[in-house]
């Protein structure tokens, strides 16, 4: 066994030698635009993985593009701020808890398309009976689509967007309480009254980030 994954990690690093070999500085330069580029709350994004890729393909995709754009060997003057955002997505990727609120944003947003897809259905009949015929194969089809990949992608970023700002909103409202504990404030007759302090998500969607406890 170990020398069969010996073998195996061998013949990768001969691929990756061959393919770098035929990287211009042009396409080094391209990657670092990309990385910089990419929507900063979505690890996956900055790999260029799709949302079901396992921790293997995320250890290597990320050497690969790790290599393609390290500052020792790609010129372009944010190879070093690129090759530190790839590092930081694959260290988030890698921590499960990270990554389960990752993807459970991921599944969030597939229920908004699906729900949303589903309206779209009931106005187009051709459609809606197709779908009923292939028992579920038509609604696979489609979400397997650069179409639905695309939504997907930007339903994905709008939704970490809004609970980024739900978690620092929350942040905020703590820091305001922490301030009035060690200061106080009065109130008209001298009484000491706290600020709105607003603990709970009415809508009930709001998905806490993990949180370290070192």
């Amino acid at each position: 066994m170990g020398d069969t994954r010996s073998s195996a990690t061998a013949y990768d690093d001969l691929l990756l030698k061959s393919f770098f070999a035929e990287v211009s500085e042009v396409e080094r330069d391209n990657e670092v635009a990309r990385i910089l580029s990419c929507f900063k709350l979505n690890p996956f994004e900055y790999l260029n993985l799709p949302f079901e890729a396992s921790p293997e393909d995320l250890k290597k995709q990320y050497r690969k593009l790790s290599l393609l754009v390290h500052p020792d060997k790609c010129k372009h003057p944010q190879a070093k701020e690129a090759f530190a955002a790839l590092a930081k997505a694959q260290k988030l990727l890698l921590d499960e808890q990270e990554r389960d609120y990752v993807l459970a944003q991921v599944n969030a947003a597939k229920e908004e398309l699906r729900a949303k897809r589903k309206k779209q259905l009931k106005k187009d009949t051709a459609s809606k009976i197709k779908s009923m015929v292939d028992e579920g194969k038509y609604d696979q089809q489609y979400e397997w689509s650069e179409e639905f990949q695309q939504e997907l992608k930007l339903k994905v970023r709008e939704i970490l967007t809004d609970q980024e700002w739900r978690r620092r909103k929350m942040q905020m409202r703590v820091s305001s309480w922490r301030d009035f504990m060690k200061t106080g404030k009065k109130g008209k007759k001298g009484e000491i009254r706290p600020p709105k302090l607003k603990t709970e998500d009415p809508n009930k969607s709001y998905v806490q980030r993990p949180v370290k406890r070192g």
